[in-house]
């Protein structure tokens, strides 16, 4: 689950009241009548141990406190609780109408103001001057913000796996990392993105992105994959992966980077390596087929095996911590104005 669309409201503020003093031995006490409540915001903080939007995928609307109504003896009314939504790291919150960017939630602390509380209404002692002693009016609290918001989710990862289906990226992921996706002998055997932790060392590590395979056309919306190319604009570095037996690995290759383009010119432009998978599957001593096709020097590796992890492992962290992934900050409204 990596969208949600559903509507936000602040809640109203309290209303003023109209009241003045009556006490014994105090004539004409004059007016006393406290101011309302300011209404509930509603929220979004990122919580670090959400990894889906499942939690907002179903809801339609999510509506914060309004404020309690002013009091006597000057008094104010209770403001209403905020309302806190907890969003996973990477998401971004839209306009649906106009599609704007509003919000880029990915730090641990991040916060978005996705629906402002409404101010409470001032009581009538507020409109006391000397020569109105006595206001027989007070003020309405104004409404709280409503609006509709459009929430998707960018992992948030070092390398991203790219290639075919059954191109062996799940069973690298589970080499590498703690991650268990589902692996069988079956094209689009991966239905969403998962996400595992690739140690380099002592004190090092990374995190890699496996996503659905992509067939040709995928940026025009064919196949699984097109559905989630965005969950690799925040990676650092691509890893592609072309099975070994593959007789034309450099027509493969041109049609995943076709597709990488298609979908964003900046993606496109990301560091990347290639991997020759299934290494297992050729007789011991063999050299790929299509080896001799490609212009670059490929890493030859074996999920099964282990053969050449290590050394695909190593170059990855090199290449992860000489290019510095820029993460967009938060949008604007991300802080309740005074």
């Amino acid at each position: 689950m990596d969208e949600a669309t559903f509507r936000v409201s602040g809640g109203s503020g309290g209303h003023g009241l109209i009241a003045f003093r009556r006490e014994k031995y105090v004539p004409r006490g004059g007016p006393c009548g406290g101011d309302g409540g300011r209404g509930g915001d509603v929220v979004l903080v990122v919580d670090p141990n959400l990894h889906t939007l499942l939690d907002l995928r179903y809801k339609k609307e999510v509506r914060a406190p309004r404020g309690q109504h002013g009091g006597g003896s000057g008094r104010t009314g209770r403001s209403g609780e905020d309302v806190v939504i907890r969003v996973p790291p990477g998401t971004e919150v839209h306009d649906p109408d106009t599609g704007d960017l509003l919000g880029d939630l990915t730090g641990p602390e991040d916060r978005f103001l996705a629906a402002r509380g409404g101010r409470g209404g001032r009581g009538n002692q507020r409109f006391a001057t000397p020569t109105l002693q006595a206001p027989q009016f007070a003020e309405d609290g104004h409404l709280g913000q409503t609006r509709t918001l459009r929430l998707t989710l960018k992992l948030l990862a070092d390398v991203g796996l790219v290639g075919f289906p059954n191109a062996g990226k799940s069973t690298l992921l589970a080499a590498l990392s703690a991650a268990r996706p589902k692996i069988a002998d079956y094209p689009f055997t991966t239905l969403e993105p998962h996400l595992g932790i690739v140690s380099a060392g002592e004190y090092a590590s990374f995190v890699m992105a496996d996503i659905p395979g992509l067939i040709e056309g995928a940026s025009r919306g064919k196949g699984l994959g097109h559905k989630f190319l965005r969950h690799l604009e925040r990676t650092g570095v691509l890893l592609f992966l072309v099975e070994c037996t593959d007789p034309e690995p450099d027509r493969t290759l041109e049609v995943l980077r076709e597709e990488l383009a298609g979908h964003s010119s900046e993606l496109a432009g990301k560091p990347a390596r290639v991997a020759l998978t299934k290494m297992d599957l050729l007789p011991p001593g063999e050299a790929p087929p299509g080896l001799s096709r490609l212009a670059e020097s490929p890493f030859l590796i074996s999920a099964h095996s282990q053969k050449g992890l290590t050394e695909l492992r190593m170059e990855l962290h090199r290449l992860v911590n000489a290019e510095p992934r820029s993460v967009p900050r938060p949008g604007p409204g991300t802080d309740r104005e005074p």
